[in-house]
């Protein structure tokens, strides 16, 4: 299992000054997003010399890119939204295959117009999961192309909230490029130690077997994020859970300052 860190924990837009941070604080791969080479997370293109740079930054440092985020609303209730989300999709997904990055990670979206991360109480309407599962097909139809896997993270404000939608989701997809990204702390609200617990166990038994990335985020007992370690999440009995179903892929913490970096990285390690 690879420890890794969103590269946005680092400021700048530089990518190789990025990535020998995150080399520097005791990480092995990172979690990229094109606002590292200070363009939009969202480009509506993406040049030649932007992948050269990017390129030669990881054989400079050695650090793996293990995920591009390619978040955009799937479920925004304005068809046109949808549409320019899915365009720029598009532009992500051939990045991440110029640069041999072998997993796209997605937002499943809101009925919220503003926020992709916020909760709206129509999010349980079938039309939303409807809509959210027409844009699914067609970012599957671009990863299958490409050779690109996705990922679906299980956010309580989004329409994929838990591992029983993301199952259902992949079910109904029939597409092996369609993954799991597991953060434990976007699984509950608000939760004691013992009941956070249960609800990460269950959620990696529902999903095992079609993990690709996992994350390291933390929550506290009133619902407010923490940084791993420092919370109610049982890090080490996730990561032993994660190891019984065969999962040894990626873990990546996030939600957290740069000046944690080490500590958590260290963190993480000891548990590993």
């Amino acid at each position: 299992m690879q420890i890794g860190i969103f590269a946005k924990t680092f400021p700048g837009t530089e990518p190789l000054g990025i990535l020998s941070a995150v080399r520097d604080s005791g990480y092995a791969c990172a979690q990229f997003n094109l606002a590292c080479y200070g363009l939009p997370s969202m480009p509506d293109s993406v040049s030649e010399e932007t992948i050269t740079a990017i390129r030669a930054s990881v054989e400079a440092t050695g650090i793996s890119l293990v995920a591009l985020s390619g978040t955009y609303n799937m479920a925004h209730p304005d068809i046109i939204v949808r549409r320019s989300g899915l365009a720029q999709l598009a532009v992500i997904i051939e990045t991440a295959a110029a640069l041999a990055i072998p997993l796209v990670t997605l937002c499943t979206g809101t009925r919220d117009p503003n926020d992709q991360w916020a909760h709206h109480p129509d999010n349980g309407d079938v039309s939303a999961w409807a809509d959210m599962a027409a844009e699914m097909s067609k970012a599957l139809e671009l990863a299958e192309r490409h050779g690109v896997d996705l990922g679906i993270e299980p956010e309580q404000a989004n329409i994929v909230t838990s591992a029983r939608d993301a199952r259902r989701l992949i079910d109904e997809m029939g597409s092996a490029r369609l993954r799991i990204v597991l953060d434990p702390a976007n699984l509950f609200e608000q939760a004691a130690r013992a009941q956070a617990r249960a609800i990460v166990a269950e959620a990696v038994e529902i999903s095992a077997g079609h993990i690709a990335l996992a994350h390291a985020k933390d929550r506290h007992g009133d619902g407010r994020f923490a940084i791993a370690g420092q919370g109610v999440v049982d890090f080490a009995d996730f990561i032993a859970r994660l190891r019984s179903v065969n999962f040894d892929g990626p873990l990546v913490t996030h939600g957290l300052p740069a000046s944690e970096a080490a500590s958590v990285a260290g963190f993480l390690k000891a548990l590993i």
